[in-house]
């Protein structure tokens, strides 16, 4: 159902624009943050040298407030630059991943309808052979044998093509297994990565809390 979803030309077209859209996401997430990264280095500058000179308590709590906004910018920015990064890898892994799908799929019914001719071709030699045994014509049996012999190339030639076809069967499974694998590591770091985001927000609202007190 997915892939028939995802099979519409729509998609195809809005491809473009999507790539771009995201190129420009990442551009002003990157902005953002060394803008943050600016803003912290400038108010802790300002910060150690009002707390030197011993000004109001007004001032200082505002450069305090301002502080604390650009670290707060700063973590937000950083984390939602990262985690836009892992959202694209893991969608790259997902296409990849269901693209080996298909590819296995195909390979499969490919090897049972191998499988099912071969079966076929030895039923047929079977046959000729039974038949060949029951009669004594010598131009029967040369006929009988000129068919077995193209009877045993084109066994061989199955098989052969059987083998190559389970050889990148094999393969196709190896590197879907890779893929999934990939993708299942991708998922934890994403699942660890959002907990340490959780504590850092939980941390910024009890610093936010205890500014308001």
């Amino acid at each position: 159902r997915w892939q028939k979803i995802f099979m519409f030309p729509l998609w195809s077209k809005m491809a473009v624009f999507w790539n771009k859209m995201f190129l420009t996401i990442i551009v002003l997430l990157i902005i953002l943050f060394l803008d943050a990264v600016r803003e912290v280095r400038k108010y802790s500058s300002v910060h150690v040298n009002e707390k030197a000179a011993n000004v109001n308590s007004s001032a200082f709590d505002h450069i305090q407030m301002k502080l604390f906004r650009s670290q707060r910018n700063l973590y937000l920015s950083g984390f939602s630059l990262f985690l836009w990064l892992v959202l694209r890898r893991t969608v790259t892994l997902l296409t990849q991943l269901a693209k080996e799908m298909a590819s296995h799929a195909a390979l499969e019914t490919q090897v049972n309808d191998a499988t099912e001719a071969a079966k076929k071709y030895m039923a047929e030699n079977e046959r000729l052979q039974e038949a060949l045994s029951g009669k004594g014509d010598s131009k029967k049996k040369e006929s009988t044998d000129a068919t077995e012999e193209k009877l045993k190339e084109e066994v061989e030639r199955l098989k052969a093509e059987l083998q190559k076809t389970s050889n990148a069967f094999h393969k196709a499974k190896t590197e879907g297994a890779a893929v999934k694998k990939q993708s299942e590591g991708l998922r934890r770091e994403y699942e660890h990565l959002m907990k340490e985001f959780e504590q850092l927000q939980q941390r910024l609202n009890k610093a936010e809390d205890k500014k308001d007190l």
